[in-house]
């Protein structure tokens, strides 16, 4: 039989004994000899990896589900020619699951005196700071019997940031934010807007709206046009606590939250309006403030990118306290938090009238769409016992609504997909009845 590669060798080296052969300790070191002879050699050619100089390079920021890619150089600094293989470590959430393997393993040959360019791509399933483990290097000799390995430090971060996937609505709601400023024939009238121009009355129009003094000297009716108030200030406050850990299909409840408050930064920004951010639990998580309009949506995603869920019951008190100091003036507080009943009417109800008495206030909250479908389910006796748990839920969230609503908040419940463009519109809403 016919031998290849390295059975080839050691059987040239005489290590691989045919037929029948009675050990004994001469025969032992005759035959072991060449190899160690080979070992020794393939040692010694083996380049060394104490000596490797490794940098780093390539994208420090990406979104959620998109690729970041890292290089890596490697230089030889020495005599020999480095064949090597080489693993790249970074944290399991800096891949889909199943791809670390391909993506962090490389083989490589450096010339001696020279260096070579390896990129790991990144696709990371988490927000948050990906920071690079060590690099492990595994050098080999030319007869690939012997190797050197050792580990590197090469620090480098990759900051994973929201994917604010709501951006796709945007367009539809800054076509709605022309026509509340009056670029477009619709005009809004109404308390607490801005005088914008005069113009001919047509029927329907509201009388009240009538501009007397400019009608005595023309010979026809005129007519005052509004716009929306500009440079209000609006605050957008994140319940990080336990509340926001639970899961809503495949991502936690503050995911959903960071999209919608994303998405309504980037229509206030664009109206005018001053965007702040509080995120709090028991204590300040993150706080954006005084940004300008073109500055304003990195700063917050930038900010948003480390928070995480807090295990701990939000201090209503606390938050609200901090959110009075943050809004010293009058403001439009968006507090993004739960429609569970027990920390709303033992947290929040309490020390809402702090916050309305001054200021407006939106509720927003994530529901479950996977309560909607239980709700409908009527195939077996367990599903219609799922039914009526999931209608009691549905119940229960539409009381805590109405609750706020009487302290008078607007309340705006969604699922995660809808959540963005309801609060949106709420925000639209508020500002065409000139209560922002």
């Amino acid at each position: 039989m016919a031998l290849t590669g390295r059975a080839a060798l050691l059987a040239a080296l005489g290590t691989l004994p045919v037929g029948i052969w009675e050990p004994s300790w001469t025969g032992i070191l005759a035959v072991n000899a060449p190899l160690a002879l080979a070992c020794a050699c393939d040692a010694a050619l083996a380049a060394p990896v104490r000596r490797l100089g490794l940098t780093r390079s390539g994208d420090t920021s990406v979104r959620l589900g998109e690729t970041a890619d890292v290089t890596l150089t490697v230089t030889n600094p020495s005599g020999r020619p480095l064949r090597a293989r080489l693993r790249d470590a970074w944290p399991p959430s800096s891949w889909e699951p199943g791809s670390e393997v391909a993506a962090s393993r490389h083989r490589l040959t450096v010339p001696p005196g020279e260096r070579r360019r390896l990129t790991t791509r990144l696709r990371p399933t988490r927000r948050g700071d990906r920071r690079a483990d060590r690099v492990t290097v595994r050098s080999y000799g030319p007869l690939g019997l012997f190797s050197r390995q050792d580990s590197h430090q090469v620090p480098w971060t990759v900051r994973v940031l929201p994917p604010f996937t709501s951006r796709k609505h945007l367009p539809s709601k800054l076509a709605r934010l022309r026509e509340l400023d009056g670029r477009t024939s619709v005009l809004t009238r109404g308390e607490g807007t801005e005088f914008d121009s005069l113009r001919e009355y047509v029927a329907g129009d509201d009388t009240r709206s009538i501009d007397w003094r400019a009608t005595a000297r023309h010979s026809t009716v005129a007519v005052r046009t509004w716009r929306p108030e500009r440079d209000r200030h609006i605050l957008l406050v994140l319940d990080t606590g336990r509340t926001s850990a639970g899961r809503v299909g495949d991502a936690p409840r503050l995911d959903a939250s960071l999209d919608a408050a994303l998405l309504l930064a980037a229509l206030a920004s664009r109206a005018g309006d001053r965007v702040d951010l509080l995120a709090y639990d028991r204590r300040v998580r993150a706080l954006v403030q005084g940004r300008s309009a073109g500055d304003v949506l990195p700063s917050l995603v930038a900010a948003m990118a480390t928070l995480e869920p807090e295990l701990v019951e939000t201090d209503a008190r606390g938050l609200t306290a901090t959110a009075l100091r943050t809004a010293p003036r009058r403001s439009l507080i968006v507090l993004l938090t739960t429609l569970d009943a027990a920390p709303v009417e033992e947290g929040l109800l309490p020390v809402l009238s702090r916050l309305t008495q001054r200021h407006t206030v939106l509720v927003a909250s994530v529901a479950d769409p996977h309560i909607a479908r239980m709700a409908k389910a009527r195939e077996n006796t367990e599903a219609v016992y799922e039914a009526a748990a999931a209608a009691h839920a549905q119940s229960e969230r539409r009381r805590t609504a109405e609750q706020l609503t009487r302290h008078g908040v607007t309340v705006v419940d969604a699922t995660p997909d809808d959540l963005p463009p309801a609060l949106a519109d709420a925000y639209l809403a508020l500002k065409a009845a000139g209560r922002l």
